[in-house]
């Protein structure tokens, strides 16, 4: 009998799955409770895959052999709660690509900075003309990857959500950037469950693999202590010159070679936080057998992805960076520590439960000025009125640019890094930075014909 397959969720993953189970001979069926993006419609369509939109036919569900969910669905949701009692096995699409696998997985996860430590690990690799593939969070989805073709490394971005439905996932090599609290809606308001989750990475890596984690964070530093692994581990650290791969306050250090340092100026990435991306991704490429060379030509022409301390413009001498992708206090310590100030900073959005005291101090010494983009700004006023000398709240990027090129002076820099998410004014972070970024490019152009 034909093993038949449902998947929950057409979106990348959803469809990448769909089409990996159809090239393996599968009986597949798609369910998605919103309407489906007609790019993946299309798909699903030429491949004669069946599929249903704007609701789950329980009858056509709970017949499976396997359920592939998107990570998007929470398992308190009720036709997840049906499968589980029905007894089938629910899986995550990346754990269902993993299974058809022939190359070998570099997997990196961490509440920050993932992204940027996955487009520099891919881009090293290729950079180097490893065969490689860009999957998970960025890109494509790894399953889509499998079915179209093979290669011999695959650099993945995991998600804890992700993390969650894998039983079987080995990364030769997994990379841990930090924890700190996210998602704790979908983890009971237990940080360990969220911890937990993360260390989902290490749990079937074997002696012959190797877990890079960042040393100095403080939960990372107690969970190595009190979980046992059989994967070989390889710290980097900021402040410990003991470690494999460190930095020594002038250079980042990698393997015990006094030859192989390198300097953030040597890369295309600044702030503190990317000498930690830039360690992991690195290491991460040495164990794919990289040169030094190679990666330091690597290092050399990489763009990081848009919305992450993203350079946009400058006008009248004051930069404008758009870092829209800081939706949390813990992202913008790192925007702020990029920049020794002035700065003009934009803040504010939804509020997710944030402790504006982590950033007191960087604010005090660097802000300026601190323009509130938001509905509701009054946690934000309260919390740096009597710290930043001038606050301005605006709900238009258009006003919102003119305001700070006339706060700022000469060699100041505009921050947009809102440790907000979103929703009450734009789509997501991305709407966001790529409004943000429109109104600085029209303001620029609109400055230079007055110049001329």
């Amino acid at each position: 009998m034909q093993k038949r397959i449902v998947i929950l969720g057409a979106g990348e993953s959803g469809t990448g799955a769909a089409l990996l189970a159809s090239n393996k001979g599968y009986e597949v069926f798609v369910s998605d409770q919103s309407p489906i993006k007609d790019k993946y419609k299309q798909e699903l369509l030429a491949h004669h895959i069946d599929f249903e939109e704007g609701q789950h036919s329980e009858a056509k569900i709970i017949n499976a052999s396997l359920i592939i969910k998107s990570p998007g669905i929470p398992d308190k949701a009720e036709i997840i709660k049906k499968c589980k009692y029905a007894g089938i096995e629910i899986i995550d699409e990346l754990e269902f690509g993993f299974r058809f696998i022939k190359g070998k997985v570099i997997a990196i996860t961490g509440t920050n900075g993932k992204t940027t430590t996955t487009l520099l690990t891919y881009h090293l690799l290729k950079e180097a003309g490893v065969k490689v593939a860009l999957a998970g969070n960025v890109g494509f989805s790894l399953a889509r990857q499998i079915a179209e073709q093979d290669h011999d490394w695959y650099v993945i971005e995991i998600s804890s959500f992700q993390l969650d439905g894998t039983t079987t996932f080995k990364p030769a090599v997994g990379v841990l950037l930090n924890i700190t609290p996210d998602h704790l809606d979908r983890y009971e308001y237990q940080l360990q469950n969220y911890v937990n989750s993360k260390f989902r990475i290490v749990r079937h890596m074997s002696d012959t693999d190797t877990f890079i984690y960042y040393a100095d964070d403080a939960i990372l530093k107690q969970e190595i202590k009190s979980r046992p692994f059989a994967a070989r581990v390889l710290p980097i650290s900021l402040s410990d010159q003991s470690t494999q791969v460190h930095y020594d306050g002038a250079k980042m250090s990698f393997g015990f070679s006094e030859a192989f340092k390198i300097a953030q100026s040597e890369t295309t990435l600044k702030g503190p936080h990317n000498l930690i991306n830039t360690m992991a991704a690195v290491a991460a490429a040495q164990l794919a057998g990289l040169s030094e060379e190679a990666i330091r030509k690597g290092l050399r022409t990489f763009k990081n992805a848009p919305h992450r301390l993203e350079s946009v413009a400058t006008i009248n001498g004051v930069e404008f960076v758009n870092d829209s992708k800081a939706t949390n206090v813990d992202s913008v310590v790192y925007g702020l520590g990029s920049y020794t100030g002035p700065l003009i900073w934009i803040a504010g959005g939804v509020d997710k439960g944030n402790d504006y005291s982590l950033i007191e101090k960087d604010v005090k010494q660097k802000v300026r000025t601190l323009i509130c983009l938001g509905k509701e700004n009054d946690k934000l006023k309260k919390a740096f009125g009597n710290i930043v000398s001038t606050i301005k709240e605006t709900q238009s990027v258009k006003e919102l640019v003119r305001i700070a090129l006339a706060e700022a002076k000469k060699g100041d820099v505009v921050l947009l890094s809102p440790a907000c998410a979103s929703f009450d004014l734009f789509k997501n972070y991305e709407d966001r930075g790529d409004q943000f970024r429109s109104a600085v490019l029209e303001l620029k152009m609109e400055v230079e014909g007055q110049s001329k």
